[in-house]
């Protein structure tokens, strides 16, 4: 059985995760950013199999750093990451908010995290290939303003998400063809509409799925081989924005990255 690192494992979909795969019978590695929840959620898994946890704030990126180094250490058989963890848009009209980096919010913890860790733990996951990265995205995405990419004209909570969530996918694409012939694929997800998550009642909108409902999707690029550079809705193979597969905004999207990683 493998053994999967999941961030963002003590709430909502990433809980319900969690308790799936350690049930299936994987050694679960499950992140969270309170030490107190996630010792508990590390209690409660271990009433149904092996679990271990990690505590890292992601909106600091020397924590999102520290993390892949100490499951590195502690973990070297790692198989799969699921970069679950995440920020909506917050609060209708809410203002724009800021990262222990200074990076806008929604895009350090949603697109700048997962990029770190993934990096981080790529060569443990190389080591031990065939390996999976499994991206939770979102339906809403919007291309980033590359003249603006933290959004610091015109804010908006809900943009600041799609546009973080744009650069997942469009990130997952370019690592997919990075790795390729690697062992290790890479894909991302939408794995329900407005699931009933603490993000979704923050934004004031009533859930329409359970976390039950976008777990499968999660669980099957998990646990089975589903290609590589995919975006699927669900269980569903599907299509990104199209921008996300422009090379041109990939290249792009590359260069602002690097550059927002070495401020």
């Amino acid at each position: 059985m493998s053994t999967v690192l999941i961030t963002g494992a003590t709430s909502g979909l990433g809980r319900y995760v969690a308790f799936e795969l350690v049930r299936s019978g994987h050694l679960v590695l499950a992140h969270g950013r309170d030490a107190a929840r996630t010792e508990r959620l590390v209690e409660e898994l271990r009433t149904e199999g092996e679990a271990q946890g990690f505590v890292a704030d992601l909106a600091s990126l020397a924590e999102v750093r520290r993390l892949g180094a100490e499951v590195s250490a502690a973990q070297p058989r790692l198989d799969v990451l699921i970069n679950n963890a995440g920020l909506g848009g917050g609060p209708r009209g809410s203002d724009r908010e800021i990262s222990a980096d200074g990076h806008e919010l929604r895009l350090a913890v949603n697109y700048l995290a997962p990029v770190v860790l993934t990096r981080a733990l790529l060569p443990v996951l190389r080591a031990n290939a065939p390996a999976r990265i499994v991206n939770v995205g979102s339906v809403g995405q919007e291309p980033l303003d590359f003249d603006d990419p933290e959004l610091t004209r015109g804010y908006s909570g809900l943009s600041a998400y799609c546009r973080s969530k744009f650069a997942l996918a469009a990130y997952t694409f370019t690592l997919a063809e990075e790795l390729h012939g690697s062992g290790v694929s890479v894909n991302v997800l939408h794995p329900a509409t407005y699931m009933d998550t603490a993000m979704v009642r923050e934004g004031g909108i009533t859930p329409w799925n359970s976390v039950a409902d976008g777990a499968p999707g999660v669980l099957a690029l998990a646990t089975r081989d589903a290609g590589t550079g995919g975006y699927f809705d669900g269980t569903r193979p599907a299509r990104a924005h199209e921008r996300a597969y422009d090379g041109e905004t990939r290249k792009r999207l590359e260069t602002v990255t690097g550059q927002l990683l070495a401020l």
